[in-house]
């Protein structure tokens, strides 16, 4: 593989990397992008109200933030980070930061390729999804390209997102939703499963601090442990079950034929048609 273009040297102040929205994926994203030597002289980002954790974050890295889109500006490359249901009527006024050679890189869940093509007037339009991991560099996103995306713009796309964490690509746009039901929403998926397991354990007889912190270190070493590993999930589930021992005992209602396998079915099926729907 090539090499990817370099962060710090791929934005000016007259051609930025603008960034449209500065929530918790937005601001987990410049954060990765400052941290990779990006100057906050080249960035410009577009946020009426953004959350306490981004403001400080920019206030450190001396960027103001704009209401609205600025003026006779183009950007190099333009971030969509808001949310679905904001894009169609926001659009307008994006359209304008699009130049010559800009890319727009649009994380907003469920919006398709063709909307965006047609509300910015480029077909220069990446599509992705990452996922909240992204906050401490932990992330996965998958990305798709626009008919416009040549190689280097995948590279552009490439190297932005992977300041967060890995980067996958696929060509068929109509997987992205299934993406966004498995990978996107994932993280929830676990930190329900962290809260359940914890209030099982209150309701075993533990104390409500100590079921927590069992609950939460159990997954958060677990996970480490699947990444660290060679073995696939189901290997390491085994290694951890003995015949006719308490694992096992658990392990029986959970792959009961109406437990967990099921229900997480649903719930990405779930997810995915919501997905399109906001697409």
């Amino acid at each position: 593989m090539a090499d990817l273009p370099d962060l710090a040297t791929m934005f000016t102040p007259k051609r930025p990397l603008i960034l449209a929205g500065a929530g918790k994926m937005g601001g987990a994203m410049l954060s990765g992008w400052l941290g990779r030597g990006i100057d906050p002289a080249a960035v410009r980002v577009i946020d009426p109200a953004p959350p306490k954790d981004s403001r400080l974050l920019l206030a450190d890295a001396g960027i103001v933030v704009e209401a609205a889109a600025p003026a006779g500006i183009h950007a190099n490359v333009l971030v969509l980070a808001i949310k679905p249901q904001m894009i169609k009527e926001t659009m307008p006024s994006f359209r304008l930061l699009i130049g010559e050679g800009s890319v727009v890189l649009s994380i907003a869940a469920g919006i398709m390729l063709a909307t965006l093509i047609g509300g910015l007037g480029t077909e220069a339009v990446i599509r992705a999804m990452p996922n909240t991991p992204a906050q401490i560099g932990q992330g996965i996103s998958v990305a798709v390209g626009g008919p416009g995306v040549d190689q280097a713009a995948r590279d552009i796309g490439s190297a932005l997102l992977g300041a967060v964490g890995a980067v996958e690509w696929i060509e068929d746009e109509v997987l992205m939703n299934a993406v966004t039901a498995v990978s996107g929403s994932g993280p929830a998926y676990l930190f329900l499963l962290a809260e359940s397991l914890a209030e099982a354990g209150v309701e075993a007889g533990l104390s409500t601090q100590l079921a927590r912190r069992l609950a939460d270190a159990t997954m958060a070493g677990a996970g480490a442990l699947l990444v660290a590993s060679s073995e696939n999930p189901a290997v390491l589930r085994k290694n951890v079950t003995s015949p006719g021992g308490t694992t096992a005992a658990a392990l029986e209602v959970l792959m009961a034929s109406d437990g967990l396998l099921p229900l997480m079915r649903k719930a990405v099926a779930a997810a995915k048609k919501r997905a399109a729907e906001l697409g």
